[in-house]
């Protein structure tokens, strides 16, 4: 069928994409190549499963870049941030999910819907005609790779992104660890708990960055040039960048009292976030790791409270393929070279499970706006979504274009006229100037 749509990988920005095209009357047929195919990373085949953090960030739509991208997609109708939402964990101010329950989520409602189908199979190759949105994500199978490289005529780009390890509440040492989310964020008792943190005095602390600087690693050997995104960067990576890096990151032991002993001050602290409803799973904050299997578990229980930790999946690491997206797509999300691909997701060099998802939005829409015979302009670039578009599709340096969260530096900068305004009046300025702008896009699709 020449109206229908169809989408190569059934992930965050797969799934929305099908979601939006689908709502818009056009027939969709989502390609994903899991269970039959799998991957490093993921467990399932469901549809958008998350395979690193639960969390989709901060939700303050009104100071925060990422939580404005949220409000822009529950605007928009978003299929991800419905189902993040009916799957909600306390988190203090970030949206967390209980990820089977979500995954599960998203792909009974995409298979309930009369005008999508889903394709257990793998595409190969880049089709030469059709409609097509390419929603791979960061691993994208070697094939299709092998296929954007020949139809792009350059070596398509690759970091390596990190997995952080999750542990069994129940084998979490209690007596010495505590509940208590960073600067006790959250409006209720059970968000202001959502995190366990593990004190480490200055000597636990250095003897854990000795152990993690002398664990075996995983090594590669797949070229000198794949480096790795700043956001997902492995704990021993950090800390080789500076013995004090991670107290100052991840481990920062600000905002946070001990019960146990209130009147000390950590010298550092690991956090853990909740990781399913239940609360029986925790995932280590912000220790993606390339350690090999048998180390981790050594280095991690150093830590003050996990000694006699369980670990339900330790951390791990993967090769992440993105395109060099504003060399080779145009402002309607479409590969130059065949136009008939559009491709959407992490794959375009945006970085985060929201972002992916709004760029899968964005080519969902537009997709489906061009095969109905009309033109859908992208959102204005004063616009979260409008701000991730304009970067990946010309506003970003080609010759050093890296993977990239949304962020207020992407945004046009607010007219600073009538004085200077302090850090939070000015997000605040960004995101009243956005959500009055995207209204107004999405109205003029009415």
């Amino acid at each position: 069928m020449t109206d229908q749509l169809h989408i190569i990988g059934g992930g965050m920005a797969g799934s929305e994409a099908a979601w939006q095209a689908a709502n818009m009357g056009v027939p969709v047929v989502i390609h994903e190549m899991r269970p039959k195919v799998g991957t490093f990373a993921h467990r399932t085949g469901h549809l958008a499963e998350m395979v690193c953090s639960n969390s989709f960030r901060s939700d303050d739509d009104e100071r925060n870049a990422v939580g404005l991208l949220h409000w822009e997609m529950r605007a928009a109708g978003g299929l991800i941030m419905e189902m993040a939402a009916a799957h909600r964990l306390p988190a203090g101010g970030a949206l967390a999910v209980d990820r089977d329950p979500f995954a599960e989520s998203v792909t009974a409602r995409i298979k309930a819907h009369p005008l999508i189908s889903v394709s257990y199979d793998e595409v190969p190759e880049l089709p030469s005609d059709g409609n097509w949105i390419v929603a791979t994500g960061p691993l994208t199978s070697s094939a299709l790779a092998q296929s954007i490289r020949q139809v792009t005529g350059a070596e398509h780009l690759a970091f390596f992104d990190a997995i952080a390890p999750i542990v069994y509440a129940e084998s979490i040492d209690m007596s010495v660890a505590w509940m208590q989310s960073r600067y006790d964020k959250g409006d209720t008792p059970e968000e202001q708990t959502a995190y366990i943190n593990c004190p480490m005095t200055r000597d636990d602390y250095e003897g854990f960055i000795d152990a993690l600087l002398a664990a075996e690693k995983t090594e590669f050997h797949e070229g000198e040039t794949a480096g790795y995104f700043d956001g997902c960067l492995p704990i021993e990576v950090m800390a080789e960048r500076g013995r004090e890096t991670l107290r100052f990151g991840p481990m920062k032991p600000v905002g946070l009292t001990n019960p146990h002993q209130p009147t000390v001050k950590p010298y550092a602290v690991v956090q853990l976030r909740r990781d399913n409803k239940l609360g029986t799973l925790y995932n280590i904050v912000g220790f993606q790791t390339k350690m090999k299997y048998g180390a981790q578990t050594d280095v991690f229980k150093r830590i003050p409270g996990l000694q006699a930790a369980s670990f339900a999946r330790l951390g791990g690491i993967h090769r992440n393929t993105f395109i060099n997206s504003p060399t080779l797509l145009d402002s309607q999300m479409r590969l130059k070279a065949r136009p008939h691909l559009r491709f959407a997701g992490q794959v375009t060099g945006v970085e985060g499970y929201v972002e992916s998802a709004a760029m899968g939005l964005l080519a969902g829409r537009m997709a489906a706006a061009e095969i109905l015979g009309r033109s859908l302009p992208p959102p204005p670039p004063e616009t979260a979504m409008g701000a991730l578009i304009t970067h990946i599709t010309g506003g970003a340096e080609a010759k050093s274009f890296q993977p990239m969260n949304v962020n207020f530096g992407l945004f046009p900068p607010i007219d600073a006229r009538g004085g200077r305004r302090g850090r939070k009046d000015r997000y605040k300025a960004y995101t009243d100037r956005a959500k009055a702008a995207f209204q107004h896009w999405l109205q003029g699709q009415q």
